[in-house]
């Protein structure tokens, strides 16, 4: 008789979500440069309509293309979801996340609330974290500090903000950035005990 080998479960979504200015995206590229994850949990780099921010490289935080462009590539059924916010396009491709999740690897996604909101809808395994601002304060100084929108963009988003953080309570972890450092060990304690779960270790 043939040993029977045990089916490999599909691979785990985890989102890290939030609203704009919480320091998602910081978080997102420190908790996937940790050493531990490196074979066990594979990012997924959005695509965006708007310009790179000082600092920013195409293919590393985003990959940066055209609105003519990204539309094409909504039309073609590129993306696993987008949404445009404000006068911008921001979306998650769908093959890669597909294919890494078919075959039974992990995925890490930094995506906005609504995206969040779309990707619980269309995968089981999802591990959502959202990312809180320590204060409505603190959350306007970072995006003054950011330097690249205009002062109405800004009212706007912090408007989007109140109706965002809303939505916390529908995911199943909650980090506070105060502190990157200490944000960045709670994302890892989420991740590692999700992760070990599956491995039936806990």
């Amino acid at each position: 008789m043939m040993p029977v080998t045990k089916k490999k479960n599909k691979g785990k979504i985890f989102i890290i979500s939030g609203p704009s200015g919480v320091g998602k995206t910081t978080l997102f590229q420190r908790v996937i440069k940790l050493k531990k994850y490196c074979d066990k949990i594979f990012r997924s780099i959005s695509v965006t309509s708007r310009s790179r921010r000082k600092g920013e490289r195409d293919g590393r935080d985003y990959f940066f293309v055209s609105p003519k462009m990204f539309e094409y590539k909504i039309r073609a059924g590129h993306f696993l979801e987008w949404e445009r916010v404000f006068d911008h396009y921001y979306g998650t491709p769908k093959k890669k996340v597909k294919d890494l999740t078919a075959r039974g690897d992990n995925v890490l996604l930094c995506v906005d609330v609504k995206g969040a909101q779309t990707v619980r809808k269309k995968f089981k395994r999802v591990v959502s974290i959202f990312i809180k601002p320590p204060s409505m304060e603190e959350l306007q100084k970072r995006l003054n500090d950011r330097g690249s929108e205009s002062g109405i963009v800004q009212k706007k988003r912090l408007a989007r903000v109140k109706q965002e953080l809303n939505e916390a309570k529908y995911f199943d972890h909650i980090v506070i950035n105060d502190q990157i450092l200490k944000a960045v060990n709670q994302l890892d304690h989420i991740l590692e005990n999700e992760l070990f779960i599956d491995d039936g270790r806990i």
